[in-house]
This record gives structure tokens, sequence and C-alpha cells, in this order.
């Protein structure tokens, strides 16, 4: 894992219920890892970073590393899910079978983000968010709290 890449910045649309359903399950596995910043491109007086357009943070999620390289696309789902622990897709995505499918298809769902039900959307990371939720709340006995996993 690059440490250059951590505190990785990322450019995603809270507009799509599709991206705030993703977004949601790594802000609350953040909590613990804090190796991710969270930018919405369509929050109200956003103002594209120097580097990229608005246009181009809407096409592809973006992420910018803490050493200011640009991630796009695949790489960025990749760097985001190691940052919080998820390393099993990291990992899968960046297999040499899955990754060029990966790398064709996600412009294609990029693309059509919101065409996605926002019950869909929530359907598809509901397990996700359940388990992203109690690793979130500390777990206590006996004055000593901790965290799910921990």
């Amino acid at each position: 894992m690059n440490q250059n890449l951590y505190p990785l910045t990322l450019y995603y649309d809270g507009a799509c219920p599709l991206c705030m359903a993703e977004m949601s399950n790594l802000m609350l596995r953040n909590e613990r890892a804090q190796r991710l910043r969270f930018v919405d491109i369509a929050a109200p007086g956003f103002v594209a970073p120097a580097g990229a357009t608005r246009e181009e943070l809407a096409r592809l999620l973006h992420g910018q590393a803490a050493d200011g390289r640009w991630l796009r696309g695949v790489d960025t789902f990749v760097a985001m899910y190691e940052a919080v622990g998820i390393s099993w897709v990291a990992r899968s995505l960046s297999a040499p079978w899955l990754r060029p499918l990966a790398d064709r298809l996600y412009p294609w769902v990029a693309g059509h983000r919101h065409l996605f039900p926002r019950w869909l959307a929530h359907g598809v990371f509901e397990t996700a968010l359940r388990r992203a939720a109690r690793q979130s709340v500390p777990a206590c006995a006996d004055g000593v709290c901790r965290r799910d996993g921990s």
C-alpha cells in the first residue's frame, strides 16, 4: 500500500443515490481509519480543485492523493477500499482477470448512475452499511470501550 496516497480525498456525486450509498459505507468505516476525506461535487458552491474540472470529476470517481497525484475510476476504488480495510475488494478489483472488465464496465456504470433507483442502491450496499455501522459504534464492557473488529 502506498502511504503517499493517504489521506486520499474522494470527489463524489452527492446527488447520486448509488454514490451516496457507497460513500456512506466508506464514511462509517473511515471513522476508525481516518484515511479518507470526502468532497461532494454536487454541494452548493463546490469549486473544482486545481488540476480538475467539475465535468471531469462528475464523469468518473476521482481521488487526490496526499502527494497531489490524481486517481481516476477503478484506481480510486482500489485505494479507497484499501484505506478502510476492505482489502479483499481492492485485491479483487486489481486481479488480472477482473481489472480489464472493471476498467471497461465502470465508465458505463458511472455514466448511467443516476438511472439506478434509490431502493436498488440501498439494497446493494445495505449489508455493507449495517456492518460498517456496527463497526463504528464502540462496544463497551467492564468500563472499556472498543470498536467491533479491534
